[in-house]
């Protein structure tokens, strides 16, 4: 890790790079383009055809039935992990689908004046797919994450696809009913939910993290099927005045561990605490080559002038993890992906058990919004009804404002209904 300080001799190299961390996004995805926009338009245009030579090219798959995995499959995988790990997966599941249950909207309608009602309905979406990578590590979390708020939204239609999945994502495909469950991956998978092939249905949206090729063809297909965003590399932000040196460098050496290309950064005022954790970090991921990699590569202390200084520049980073040290700072927490507070609560909790999501916007998205919820799932259709009364009431107002717009027709439609309900004689 680099230590950097926010003032003195090398201030200006340190708000450079405060404002290059800033700017990160998804430029990397630049340099694959060309690739998956042949992979997507190849399997958009031939369907199965380009589907099943890329599956077999990429996913290993020789013959087109080891596509889908039966119910048969998945339930073997249940019965064959310990019952420890289903006991785990058990609880992870009735975590995460309570947690997506009390975010769900509810349908309302009110009387804001006498005679109209307004208010909304809460619908699910027909279909959606969840992306479960399985590359280098196995992500049994990342179904659960994906899937049970889309089933607790009421999606009818849940599509799980994962290239090589382990026995233990096969198992948690098991525990929550998954029924359709594709063995494939990468960006012609991404295509296949997107536009439909003979063996998968269209999707209405794609959700879940992927590598470099399935972020960029998620924003390739965004404009003919819904995605929830742009997963990059896993960011750890802990900013602390009062922690635990060896407790904060476990928590960047966890997320640094995902990634060579992850972001780890320590935030804090006292730079005998600053030096503590970059010494405790180089110890805790000197067995871990991954996390090795990329705490050198990326992993910073930021020395800042004062506590306002910190609490900004955390805000300014929208880091997707944040820990704090204590309830009252999320007083002055505005960007972030998900919030752990205090001592006994590690990051690597919420990749698993906690119950809130753990599809987290990256690359500074958490400056607009949230991680992956139940909300990602559903539609809020709103309504209005007026009687007679009601019209005669807002209508000519609303008239006017549309005569001020210049639609006549927009006018005209509102008076004459006011017209028609009027009493003659």
């Amino acid at each position: 890790m680099k230590l950097l300080r926010t003032t003195g001799r090398n201030a200006e190299q340190t708000a450079q790079i405060i404002g290059q961390l800033e700017g990160r996004g998804t430029a990397a995805l630049d340099a694959v383009l060309p690739t998956v926009r042949k992979i997507v338009t190849d399997v958009r245009k031939r369907g199965d055809r380009a589907l099943l030579a890329y599956a077999a090219q990429f996913d290993g798959l020789s013959s087109p039935d080891a596509i889908r995995i039966s119910p048969a499959e998945m339930a073997a995988a249940w019965n064959s992990i310990p019952p420890a790990m289903r006991d785990a997966l058990t609880v992870a599941a009735k975590q995460i689908r309570a947690f997506a249950k009390r975010q769900l909207p509810k349908s309302w309608s009110a009387q804001p004046v006498p005679g109209l009602t307004t208010g909304q309905l809460v619908r699910p979406l027909d279909a959606v797919g969840c992306y479960v990578p399985s590359g280098r590590h196995p992500l049994p979390s990342t179904l659960l994450m994906t899937a049970i708020p889309a089933q607790a939204a009421g999606v009818p239609r849940i599509v799980v696809v994962s290239p090589k999945p382990a026995p233990e994502t096969l198992a948690a495909a098991h525990l929550l009913g998954i029924p359709e469950f594709y063995r494939l991956g990468g960006a012609h998978a991404v295509a296949a939910l997107a536009y439909g092939t003979q063996s998968i249905q269209r999707v209405q949206k794609i959700v879940g993290p992927g590598n470099l090729f399935v972020t960029a063809a998620k924003r390739m297909v965004a404009f003919d099927c819904a995605i929830d965003m742009l997963a990059g590399p896993t960011e750890a932000v802990v900013t602390s005045e009062t922690g635990n040196a060896a407790a904060i460098a476990a928590d960047l050496v966890a997320q640094a561990e995902h990634d060579p290309e992850a972001m780890s950064i320590f935030i804090t005022t006292s730079i005998d605490l600053a030096r503590a954790v970059i010494a405790e970090a180089k110890l805790q991921s000197k067995s871990n080559p991954v996390a090795c990699h990329s705490l050198m590569k990326y992993g910073l202390a930021i020395v800042a002038a004062n506590l306002a200084e910190a609490r900004d520049l955390t805000n300014r980073i929208a880091p997707e993890h944040l820990t704090v040290d204590a309830a009252a700072d999320l007083d002055w927490v505005s960007s972030a992906g998900s919030v752990f507070v205090g001592p006994w609560s590690p990051q690597p909790m919420g990749d698993y058990i906690s119950g809130p999501n753990h599809t987290l916007p990256t690359g500074g998205m958490a400056r607009v919004r949230g991680g992956l919820s139940v909300n990602d799932f559903i539609k809020l259709i709103t309504v209005q009804e007026y009687d007679a009364q009601a019209l005669r009431t807002l209508g000519p107002k609303a008239a006017l404002l549309a005569d001020a717009e210049g639609l006549t027709g927009h006018s005209a439609a509102i008076r004459a209904r006011i017209q028609s309900g009027r009493p003659r004689g």
